[in-house]
């Protein structure tokens, strides 16, 4: 987790109290608006493109398995594709949730920052940015976004295909088995990769840091600058209360994505492949007896 410096040695229940004493309840939702605005495009593109990785490569390797390794692969490379097209509204949602806006409260407990740079919303924000960064500035962070999303998707949809490929058939539609599958799924992906989304977080912060203003650090940097000025244990600060917020979130994406299709009556990933590759196959054979 990136926090300011008076948040270092908070903790979670010190950071709760500090946020409602100095911004009061809205402080606790700052950037939400950024952050709905992205899941959404974020998700869609994210499934989507899952099940169109995972059917092309089908189709261009019809003898490989259809197994987690599958769903790893294709999880990984679509990850990737929704991070690059949403990024500028996660940096967004990141630097509306890190900056302090002043406010009476603050102003007469004298916490106030008056001169650093005030977002006013995600159009405010994404124009600042870009006047003074260009289209560079909305994708600062994006290397270990992508180095943390890679393994991120690909591990969680490995264990969710894996965990659901062990329960026994008269249970695989049950929604309680697929929460937990999920939810086992976000926890086993989120601890293997939460050090990357600290870097990532902090290289999207930086400008807004007077400390480090004007520095333009990359992914080895900042790792290096983190480890040395607040200590290796800062590259898991934030995991546990990340769980609290990730678990559910994978768990209820997956199932709600689960149920989604079935209500839809939408065919099976097998269903939609197998018959392209036979009419590939069949295609093949007409055109050697033809020869």
């Amino acid at each position: 987790m990136t926090r300011r410096a008076e948040f270092w040695t908070a903790g979670l229940f010190g950071s709760f109290q500090k946020i409602a004493k100095t911004e009061g309840l809205m402080g606790f939702y700052r950037g939400n608006g950024a952050s709905v605005a992205r899941i959404v495009p974020y998700a869609a593109l994210h499934y989507m493109a899952y099940e169109e990785y995972r059917r092309w490569i089908i189709l261009a390797f019809p003898d490989i398995g259809r197994g987690p390794v599958l769903d790893l692969v294709a999880g990984s490379i679509a990850g990737g594709t929704a991070v690059i097209f949403t990024y500028p509204l996660d940096l967004v949602r990141t630097k509306l949730a890190f900056q302090v806006v002043e406010t009476p409260k603050l102003r007469a407990q004298g916490l106030s920052q008056p001169g650093g740079i005030i977002y006013r919303g995600i159009f405010d924000c994404i124009s600042k940015i870009f006047k003074q960064h260009g289209i560079r500035g909305l994708y600062r962070g994006v290397g270990p976004s992508l180095y943390g999303i890679f393994p991120y998707s690909g591990l969680k949809f490995y264990f969710y295909e894996e965990m659901k490929s062990r329960v026994p058939e008269k249970h695989k539609k049950d929604i309680i088995v697929k929460l937990a599958c999920g939810s086992v799924a976000g926890l086993i992906g989120q601890t293997m990769t939460y050090p990357l989304d600290v870097v990532r977080r902090q290289m999207q912060v930086e400008a807004l840091s007077a400390s480090e203003h004007g520095l333009t650090k990359g992914t080895y940097e900042s790792l290096v600058s983190i480890v040395q000025n607040q200590g290796w244990r800062q590259l898991f600060s934030g995991l546990s209360i990340n769980y609290l917020k990730v678990v559910p979130s994978v768990a209820i994406g997956f199932t709600v994505y689960d149920v989604m299709k079935s209500w839809l009556k939408v065919p099976s990933r097998e269903e939609v492949a197998t018959p392209v590759v036979r009419e590939e196959t069949s295609g093949q054979l007409s055109s050697l007896h033809s020869g």
